[in-house]
C-alpha cells in the first residue's frame, strides 16, 4: 500500500525509469552517443592514417622541387633504387620509423620541414648545398640514436650470411656485433651525395664511436657460415696456387725442351761441319760440346721441394701510413687502430680491385700513369741452409707504360727492375698490422705533403742528419717527436723535420726497432739497407742477388746471411716469427711508383707462417 503522501508509489516508478534508461547506457555513456563517437573515430582514424600514409610515398616526397632536383636524382643512381632483386627502398623506408608511435612523432617533427618549404630556406640548389651537411648531421644523429632502426627494417644483423659478403665486410660486421657499432657508423652517403668527408675528425670520431649498449651476441648461424666460406676460400686459394705452379712448370718445360732442341740442332751442325772439314766422323763426335748446367746463386737449393706462395702486389698510390690511420680517408681506420685488425684481414682478397682504383686515379693518386698495370702476381719461395736465407721470386713481365711526367718515360733507366723485401725488427708500433706501410709517410717524396725545395734547403741540422738530397725517403715514426696523422685544421701531415735526439735514435737501433731492407737491381749490384730515421742503402751483411728475364717471366734469386751483420740487420732465428713485405719497381719505375704487398708472417721451418722458410 502506498502512504498517504504516495512515496512508495513514486519510488517504484523511479526505479522503473532508471532500469529503462540503463538499457541505453554503456559504462554510463549513452549507447547511441558512444556508437556515434565510435563511428566518427573510425572515420577520423581512417582519414588520418590514410593521409599519413599518403605522405609516406616517394611521389609525395618529390612533389617539392627541392627534393626532386637534388637528393632524388642522386638516389636514382644507387642500389636502393635499382638492383638485381627489384626491391626498392623509398624515402619513407629510410626516413620514417615503422612503429606507429615513432612514425607519429616523426610526422610532427616534419612540420619544421614544411615551415622550411613555406619560408624558402632551401628552395634553390645553392641554398640546399649550403645546408646539406647540417641536414645530413641531423639524419645521422637520429639514426645513431635509434641503432639505425630504419636500416634494420630491411637489413637484420641476425639474417646476414657472410658467404655473400666480402672479407672486409665480414670482419667489420663481426666487429659491429662485438663492439656495438651500428649501420650508420659505416654506411653514410649510400643513397645521396656523400658529405661525410666534410666532418671534422673530432666530429667523425664522435659519430662513429661504438655504443656498447648496441652490442649483441654473434649468431651461431653467422659463425657457422663464416667458417664454411673461409674453408671454401682456402681450398680455392690452394687450388689456384697449384694450378699456377703447374702452369709455370709447363712453361718452363716447354722452354727447356725448346732450348734442348736448339742446342742439339746447333751441336749437330757443328759436328757435321767439323766432320766434313776433317773427313773424320769421329772428330765430329769428339767436338760435340757438353750441356752446360751452371751453378748459379741458390743452386744447392732444390726449389721443386719448396712450396710457392702467390703474393699479389698492388699499386698503392698516395695511401700513406697517415692516410691509413685517418677515418676521413680510410673507412677501415677504426678497426685498424682501435680493434687491432691487420691490413690483410680486410684487404687480402681485394688487392686487385684496390690496385685498379688507385692506378686509374679514381682514388688517392694525383699523377696516374696511363697503361700502368694495377697489380702483379708474384710467386715466393723461401729456403735456408745453416748460414743463409734464400728467396726465389718470379713474376710476369709487363708492357712498358711511359711515365708522362719524366723525360724519356723511364724514372730509373739503368734498372728495368728492382725487387725488395723488408723484414721488421722489434718495438715498431703497428708493424704487425701494417708491415712496411709504417715506413711510408704523407711528406715523403712524390706524396701530397712532400716538402718543397725551399723547405728542404732551410732544413738546417736536420738536413745534416738525414739524407734529403733527393727528397724525404722512408722513415719510422718512432724516430720523430711527433707525426701529424689527421692533418686537422690544415696541418701538414707527417713529421720529417721533427727528429729526435741522436742518442734516442741510436737507442732504437740498438733495441732492434729497425726495418731491414734487401734489394735486387737488374742493372747494378744488390743492396742491403735499412729504414730508421731515413732510408739507407748500405751496411749490414752482404747480400747476393741475380735475376733473368726469360720467355716473359722474371726470376730473381736473393741470398743473405741469417745472422745480423750489424745493428742495421734483423737476425733471422729459429722459433721466431717476423713480419715482411715485398715491393717491385718494374718498368724502370722509382720512388713510390711501385707495386707493393700487404704484410706477411715469415718464419724458419714453421708451417703456420704465411711464408715458411724451408730448411735444406
Amino acid at each position: 500500500m502506498s502512504g498517504a503522501d504516495g512515496t512508495s508509489g513514486n519510488s517504484a516508478n523511479d526505479n522503473s525509469d532508471r532500469r529503462r534508461r540503463s538499457r541505453w547506457l554503456l559504462f554510463g555513456v549513452p549507447i547511441v552517443g558512444a556508437g556515434l563517437f565510435f563511428a566518427l573515430g573510425i572515420v577520423f582514424w581512417g582519414g588520418f592514417n590514410t593521409a599519413m600514409e599518403a605522405t609516406n610515398t616517394m611521389e609525395f616526397c618529390i612533389t617539392c622541387h627541392e627534393m626532386e632536383n637534388t637528393v632524388y636524382q642522386e638516389y636514382k643512381e644507387t642500389i636502393h633504387y635499382h638492383n638485381r632483386t627489384g626491391v626498392r627502398a623509398t624515402c619513407s623506408d629510410c626516413h620514417v620509423p615503422d612503429p606507429w608511435i615513432h612514425k607519429f612523432v616523426r610526422k610532427i617533427e616534419a612540420t619544421k620541414e614544411l615551415w622550411g618549404k613555406f619560408t624558402g630556406s632551401i628552395d634553390t640548389p645553392e641554398k640546399f648545398e649550403a645546408k646539406r651537411l647540417e641536414l645530413a648531421r641531423n639524419v645521422w644523429a637520429s639514426m645513431k640514436e635509434t641503432d639505425s632502426r630504419e636500416c634494420r627494417n630491411c637489413h637484420n644483423y641476425i639474417s646476414m650470411d657472410p658467404a655473400y659478403q666480402r672479407p672486409r665486410a665480414r670482419k667489420q660486421h663481426l666487429n659491429a656485433f662485438e663492439t656495438g657499432q651500428t649501420c650508420i657508423d659505416c654506411h653514410k652517403g649510400i643513397a645521396h651525395k656523400n658529405v661525410r668527408d666534410l666532418l671534422s675528425d673530432e666530429e667523425l670520431e664522435a659519430f662513429e664511436k661504438p655504443n656498447p649498449s648496441y652490442a649483441r651476441p654473434v649468431p651461431e648461424l653467422y659463425l657457422a657460415s663464416m667458417k664454411r666460406i673461409e674453408e671454401a676460400e682456402m681450398a680455392e686459394a690452394i687450388k689456384a696456387e697449384e694450378e699456377a705452379k703447374a702452369a709455370t712448370e709447363a712453361v718452363k718445360a716447354r722452354i727447356a725442351a725448346a732450348v734442348d732442341a736448339a742446342r742439339a740442332e746447333e751441336q749437330a751442325k757443328a759436328a757435321a761441319a767439323i766432320a766434313a772439314a776433317a773427313g773424320d766422323a769421329s772428330a765430329a763426335a769428339a767436338a760435340t760440346p757438353e750441356t752446360a748446367t751452371g751453378d748459379g746463386l741458390g743452386a744447392a737449393i732444390d726449389w721443386s721441394a719448396v712450396d710457392a706462395k702467390t703474393v699479389t702486389m698492388f699499386y698503392p698510390g698516395q695511401t700513406s701510413f697517415e692516410w691509413a690511420r685517418t677515418g676521413r680517408d680510410h673507412g677501415g681506420a677504426r678497426p685498424f687502430v682501435k680493434v687491432g685488425d691487420r691490413c690483410a684481414t680486410c684487404h687480402l682478397k681485394e688487392v686487385k680491385d684496390m690496385g685498379a682504383k688507385l692506378v686509374s686515379g679514381e682514388k688517392a693518386e694525383e699523377t696516374p700513369i696511363p697503361g700502368k698495370r694495377p697489380y702483379v702476381e708474384m710467386t715466393v719461395q723461401a729456403a735456408h741452409d745453416a748460414e743463409n736465407l734464400y728467396l726465389r721470386l718470379q713474376w710476369a713481365e709487363g708492357t712498358h707504360a711511359p711515365v708522362p711526367f719524366v723525360d724519356g718515360g723511364k724514372m730509373d733507366p739503368d734498372n728495368q727492375v728492382k725487387m725488395a723485401m723488408m723484414i721488421a725488427g722489434t718495438g715498431i708500433e703497428f708493424v704487425e698490422r701494417a708491415g712496411c706501410w709504417v715506413t711510408c709517410h704523407h711528406d715523403s717524396r712524390y706524396m701530397p705533403h712532400a716538402p718543397k725545395e725551399d723547405a728542404l734547403a732551410a732544413a738546417g741540422p736536420v738536413g745534416e742528419r738525414i739524407d734529403i738530397s733527393d727528397g724525404i725517403t722512408k722513415y719510422l715514426a718512432e724516430t720523430r717527436t711527433k707525426v701529424e696523422v689527421a692533418g686537422r685544421r690544415g696541418k701538414i701531415r707527417g713529421g720529417w723535420e721533427k727528429l729526435k735526439e741522436a742518442g734516442e735514435i741510436d737507442g732504437l737501433r740498438s733495441s732492434g726497432a729497425i726495418m731491414d731492407l734487401i734489394r735486387y737491381r737488374s742493372g747494378a749490384d744488390a743492396e742491403n739497407g735499412s729504414v730508421l730515421a731515413d732510408r739507407k742503402m748500405e751496411g749490414g751483411a752482404p747480400v747476393s742477388a741475380e735475376g733473368k728475364l726469360e720467355a716473359g717471366e722474371w726470376t730473381v734469386v736473393m741470398a743473405r746471411p741469417l745472422a745480423a751483420g750489424d745493428a742495421d740487420d734483423v737476425a733471422i732465428e729459429p722459433g721466431k716469427t717476423y713480419v715482411v713485405g715485398f715491393a717491385i719497381h718494374d718498368d724502370y719505375s722509382s720512388a713510390r711508383f711501385h707495386h707493393v704487398s700487404l704484410e706477411y708472417t715469415f718464419a724458419l721451418d714453421d708451417p703456420a707462417a704465411e711464408i715458411n722458410v724451408v730448411g735444406q
